[in-house]
Order: structure tokens, then C-alpha cells, then sequence
């Protein structure tokens, strides 16, 4: 498989995170949004949250290309923000998530550029909190092969950093992966290297996935 193939990275799971500026407390929530109407909710949920906060500035990416993008200083002065904050999503290439930056003030004023560095570092700081992963567009591969093979299988496998998914023992074996598209013909031309042509190969449903940990996860085709 091709080390260097590249996905688009996405928000799994929400984090928050935490950063102290001359008194002033940043709390950045970050969470995964699919719609331009989830990101709205979540940033109305979050104000709620934090109503008694100085201010709940917000951003938002959405899209395979990252073609909806929102921002909001939300009473901050203008630019020292959302639009940093977005920046940062940006930069990141982060995609389908939102956060908001509660600021609770210190009392002591930090400037344009002060303010610039803080809520770009809180959002940072919020992602370092959330579960971030790599998407792939693939397709699942079902190997059906006698003991024989088994073991060799699992070893192309494994050195192709191809996680199974699943495996099914009975009179055959039946293994149960996700491949890369980009890596579909070399696989399967590995495979039959491997097993001598042995082993029967079926292509299955195309997906989209990332890996987790030691979990495959698996969504709709639909970067």
C-alpha cells in the first residue's frame, strides 16, 4: 500500500480545552458538525452554557473542500477573533467541525495582537482535546482463503498497515478489510502473489474510513 496517501482530516469526538491569558479564562469547545444548522445549534447550546461569559466567539468549516466557512467576534473587536479562529481550522485542514471560544475577562485589557494569539491558541488547544482522524475514501475486501493461507495473508496485511476488521473461521477463513482506493489493484495483485492465486477476492461496498486506535470506522461514501 502507498505510505503516502493523504485523507482529509475530520473531528471524531467533541473536546474542550483551556487557556489562561493575564486573568482572562479562554474555554474552547470543539465539536463535529455535519450541517451549517448542527454548527448554529451547537453555538446557541454553548452560549446557553456559558451565559454569564464576556463572550462566545465562534467559527465553523463544513464540506469535503471546506467551502462553507463561518466566523463571529461575537462583541470582540472586529478581526481579533472568528477570523483567527477560523484561520486556525483552516490551516489545520480540519473539516466538518465547529468551536466556540467562551472568554471569561480578567480585568486586563490584551490588545489586538493579544487577543489574536489567545483565541487562536485556545482553538488549538481545543483540538488537542478532541479525537481528530484521517478519512479515506476505500472499499471493504472480503479474502476467503483455506488455513494455509491464512497466515500469509495476515502478514501482507500487516505490512501494509491494513487493520482487520474481521475474521470468520469455518471450513474456509474469511477475512474482512477496508482498502484505500488508490490501493485497490495493488492489494489485490499482492494477494494473489501471495496465496498463488488460492484465495478468492470480492470487492464489496465502497466507503468512507479512518482508523481510530486499533478501530476501523466506517461511514456512508460520502467525504
Amino acid at each position: 500500500m502507498e505510505k503516502n496517501i493523504k485523507g482529509c482530516l475530520y473531528s471524531y469526538k467533541e473536546g474542550q480545552g483551556e487557556l489562561i491569558e493575564k486573568k482572562s479564562r479562554f474555554i474552547a469547545t470543539v465539536r463535529p458538525v455535519e450541517t451549517e444548522e448542527e454548527a448554529v445549534t451547537f453555538i446557541n447550546e454553548t452560549k446557553k452554557k456559558y451565559w454569564d461569559a464576556r463572550h462566545n466567539c465562534s467559527a465553523f468549516v463544513i464540506g469535503k473542500n471546506q467551502e462553507l466557512t463561518r466566523c463571529s467576534d461575537d462583541g470582540e473587536p472586529a478581526g481579533t477573533a472568528g477570523r483567527p479562529m477560523l484561520d486556525v481550522l483552516l490551516k489545520e485542514g480540519i473539516h466538518n467541525t465547529a468551536v466556540v471560544v467562551t472568554r471569561y475577562f480578567g480585568g486586563v485589557l490584551l490588545g489586538t495582537g493579544g487577543l489574536v494569539r489567545a483565541y487562536q491558541g485556545a482553538v488549538q488547544k481545543g483540538l488537542d482535546a478532541a479525537v481528530i482522524v484521517e478519512k479515506f475514501e476505500g472499499q471493504i475486501l472480503l479474502i476467503t482463503t483455506d488455513y494455509t493461507g491464512l497466515g500469509k495473508i495476515q502478514y501482507l496485511l500487516a505490512q501494509e498497515k491494513i487493520t482487520i476488521m474481521d475474521t470468520s473461521y469455518a471450513d474456509n477463513v474469511v477475512i474482512k478489510a477496508v482498502i484505500p482506493e488508490e490501493c485497490r489493484k495493488d492489494i489485490e495483485n499482492k494477494i494473489i502473489e501471495h496465496t498463488n492465486a488460492a484465495a478468492l477476492i470480492e470487492w464489496k461496498e465502497k466507503v468512507t474510513f479512518a482508523q481510530h486506535e486499533k478501530e476501523v470506522l466506517i461511514w456512508e461514501n460520502n467525504l
